[in-house]
């Protein structure tokens, strides 16, 4: 669906400042939204928000439907009586620019488990009431969820299709036997989930009251280690005996690589979702909208084709496309939950069909600046190629921030910008784009906040392709200054972005 003109903000909650070591769903989330509204913005992207396995990627989680534990904010727990100040007593001097997980992981995890005995303990009966009805809410996900985990940390983190063999298969009676058993540790993933989605929603009705709409991040595909697809094998490509990816995801050789990309995540037994009428993928999409206002996409062009590796490759190279069912998926989503409220991540080679799927559903797809400069007038990144209906963004959380682009750019594209722009401000190239951004005819445009903030190299999110060293940049809370703020809103409204009322 076309979007009214409009513009916002990029910033996982993990970049938050606060005194854990990652950002969190306590107080800065509130002063973030704040800076929003102040700033004329109607928007505030963020990443995937699920539980996070190795390399920490919010792409990679451990289900598709649970909330990060890390983003639970102990001193909402402190305020709510579940932790008490002295448990804050001996915090180790974080780093303030950077996540360090593991560091983080061992302290936090902690204090959730504090809070949870205490919980466990001394919750009143209209508590208790509470937390069984969102058990109850989300046991379609959470059940299977809560126990995934609880087996994981049985055995020693490893991944499920090595575990015995009457878990991996799921036999009735195993996992009778074993709930019993991880009784415990089943109650304390259910009561963390309970606490994210508190705390979430509370800074989603905070947002939404200030005029912030919430942009959430579907990937399309979960990871191979995950609750979903140990629950739901039957709609994934699996090696019946191992419970290994029978077809592995990933994308074909291109300019940028010369192997391609291997994810390694298993692709969809798309007829057998056709012939259960998408049951799951709906299910991911109602909780989806649970928790945000508007869904974007990761690599929609898999739901008109995919590219398929067959197991044991190392690289992408010997995959094939494989069409899938995107017409049929969209009406039957749409069907069920009405006009959807989508954002195309429509990047890289994409096909004929590929904009024709995306354009049957009124999908708006995204616009680039930093891929605008490299080549001849026909570039599609350039504004004057843009179409009403899509979303321009400086750089995306794949990308380097706009100040560490522009510095390792070659001459060719430096100079076609140069040319473009007439020259480099004294704002610096950093609001050059920002503005370019506004100023397009697409009806949205979203700022990763690294450049709002003219931060270089060391702000960058994501390497793609690198498996560590990812996702871990932080700002301070003194960077959202009135000055920022003011600058932004000017822009904003000077180039019809701004909200009605102002």
């Amino acid at each position: 669906m076309p979007f009214p003109r409009s513009s916002g903000i990029l910033l996982h909650p993990t970049s938050f400042p606060s005194r854990f070591g990652i950002g969190d769903l306590g107080l800065e989330a509130y002063r973030f939204i704040d800076f929003l509204k102040e700033s004329h913005q109607q928007y505030w992207q963020v990443l995937p928000l699920g539980p996070t396995g190795y390399g920490n990627s919010p792409y990679m989680c451990y289900s598709a439907m649970a909330g990060n534990p890390l983003l639970v904010s102990p001193e909402k727990l402190l305020e709510e009586g579940l932790l008490v100040e002295e448990d804050f007593a001996n915090l180790p001097a974080f780093p303030v620019e950077k996540v360090d997980f593991d560091q983080v992981v061992s302290i936090k995890i902690g204090l959730l488990k504090k809070a949870c005995e205490k919980f466990r303990v001394n919750a009143t009966p209209i508590q208790q009431k509470e937390f069984a009805g969102f058990c109850d809410s989300k046991a379609y996900w959470l059940d299977n969820y809560a126990l995934f985990m609880a087996l994981k940390d049985a055995n020693k983190g490893a991944s499920w299709h090595t575990w015995e063999p009457e878990f991996v298969k799921r036999e009735p009676e195993a996992l009778d036997q074993v709930q019993r058993r991880l009784n415990g540790e089943i109650f304390y993933y259910k009561f963390i989930q309970f606490q994210f989605f508190r705390q979430w929603s509370d800074v989603k009705s905070y947002a939404n009251m200030r005029g912030i709409d919430i942009i959430g991040d579907i990937p399309i595909y979960v990871a191979h280690d995950s609750a979903d697809v140990w629950a739901h094998p039957d709609i994934f490509a699996l090696d019946e005996e191992t419970g290994v990816a029978a077809q592995m995801a990933g994308v074909p050789p291109d300019y940028f690589s010369a192997t391609g990309q291997l994810w390694g995540n298993p692709v969809y037994n798309w007829e057998e979702l056709q012939k259960q009428d998408f049951k799951w993928w709906v299910q991911r999409f109602e909780a989806m909208l649970d928790y945000v206002d508007i869904i974007r996409i990761d690599h929609f062009r898999g739901f008109e084709a995919y590219w398929s590796v067959p197991q044991g490759e190392e690289t992408a190279m010997n995959g094939e496309w494989v069409e899938a069912p995107g017409e049929a998926f969209f009406e039957v989503i749409r069907q069920k939950l009405g006009k959807l409220p989508v954002l195309a991540e429509d990047l890289g080679v994409i096909t004929p069909e590929v904009e024709a799927l995306r354009d049957k559903f009124e999908f708006p797809g995204m616009k680039v600046l930093q891929f605008a400069f490299g080549s001849d007038p026909g570039n599609p990144f350039l504004p004057f190629n843009y179409p009403r209906n899509a979303v321009v963004y400086t750089g995306t959380h794949d990308n380097d921030t706009t100040i560490g682009w522009f510095n390792s750019a070659n001459d060719y594209e430096k100079q076609n910008l140069l040319l473009y722009l007439g020259c480099i401000s004294p704002e610096g190239v950093h609001w050059d784009l920002i503005r370019l951004a506004l100023s397009s005819i697409a009806n949205q445009a979203i700022i990763p906040l690294q450049d709002v903030l003219g931060l270089g190299n060391e702000a960058r999110m994501n390497f793609p392709s690198t498996a560590e060293g990812n996702w871990g940049w932080r700002y301070q809370a003194a960077a959202l200054t009135e000055e920022l703020s003011s600058r932004l809103k000017v822009l904003t409204r000077l180039n019809g972005r701004a909200p009605q009322e102002h």
